[in-house]
């Protein structure tokens, strides 16, 4: 099978389309034939080590495993004998074993970090959801404590991770106000944003208005800038970002949370089945959709992650596998 490789840590350069032997599933797992992939802000830091833990985790010199991509979608070709939940032919999506080798012709992943494909859904918008959809779930409703009536905040609402964000926010009846670029503003209406935010224009943090709720999916202020912007009974998560905000939301929410009302920290989402079968009736039902911005081939992976890297994308970036998803 081909599937995308890297042996040091790097630029999209590091990246080549290698042949590899077809990976057999273990008694829990299933074995796909990837249709569609999608990439993530995860990604870009295995494949760069740009946060240093990232080496402490997946190897201090170089990386222990070589494969890329954790968001998969496609048609289960083989499954473990202990599978009970699919069988041969079923269309599914999720995320890979150890979210890695989803930028691949096969891949295997857990029986529990699976489900059936959303019907209404192309094998590539099925693709663009599970690490994204998770992170903006968790979020939100877990970590946020979302609830009907709230004034949301969704900094980074046009990346992959914002746009569920949105829309997640506004299926738990929240009033929501995206922060995005100029050109995004429109997208994020369209989505389901009551109030969209220029950030070219405007610093939300210091016009004065407060919010029950801040979700950072690309968080680039200050701590104190964001508790600022908090009712004295808010709550602010960080999902990702800039790497000293990161930073701030570990270390200092924690201790920011005692000294006040407001809950402060960061996000580490987590694979859940349970979660993935209710964005997929969220999907089902009209309530969430999948905003791609490029697909690309498997071949041009170093591409897409380049692009991915530079930080402008709109949604999600879609890697293209098998014969019957759309280029």
């Amino acid at each position: 099978m081909k599937a995308i490789v890297y042996t040091q840590y790097g630029s999209p350069d590091v990246l080549h389309l290698q042949e590899l032997e077809k990976p057999a599933p273990l008694e829990d797992e299933v074995l796909l034939k990837v249709q569609a992939a999608s990439l993530n802000a995860y990604d870009w830091h295995m494949l760069t080590a740009d946060i240093f833990l990232v080496r402490l985790v997946a190897g201090l010199l170089k990386p222990n495993n070589t494969l890329i991509g954790a968001d998969i979608a496609g048609r289960v070709e083989a499954v473990g004998r202990n599978v009970t939940q699919f069988q041969p032919g079923d269309e599914v999506f999720g995320q890979a074993r150890h979210a890695v080798g989803g930028c691949a012709e096969y891949v295997c992943a857990r029986e529990n970090a699976l489900a059936l494909k959303p019907a209404n859904c192309t094998f590539d918008e099925a693709a663009a959801v599970p690490m994204a959809g998770f992170t903006a779930l968790q979020g939100l409703r877990d970590q946020g404590q979302i609830q009907a009536g709230q004034k949301v905040l969704i900094n980074g609402a046009a990346g992959g991770v914002g746009t569920f964000a949105v829309q997640i926010a506004k299926v738990f009846g929240a009033e929501v106000s995206a922060v995005c670029s100029t050109r995004n503003l429109e997208m994020a209406r369209s989505i389901g944003a009551d109030h969209v935010i220029d950030y070219t224009q405007e610093d939300f943090t210091k016009n004065g208005q407060r919010y029950d709720l801040i979700f950072a999916a690309n968080g680039y202020h200050s701590i104190f800038d964001y508790r600022r912007a908090l009712t004295p009974a808010g709550v602010y998560v960080m999902a990702g970002g800039a790497v000293p905000q990161m930073f701030q939301a570990l270390t200092l929410g924690p201790w920011l949370t005692k000294s006040g009302g407001q809950k402060m920290g960061a996000l580490s989402a987590k694979v859940s089945q349970s979660d993935l079968v209710f964005l997929k009736g969220l999907l089902e039902t009209g309530k969430i959709k999948s905003v791609i911005d490029r697909r690309y081939p498997l071949s041009e992976v170093p591409e897409a992650l380049r692009y991915l890297g530079a930080g402008h994308a709109r949604g999600k970036v879609v890697i293209t596998v098998g014969s019957d998803t759309p280029a």
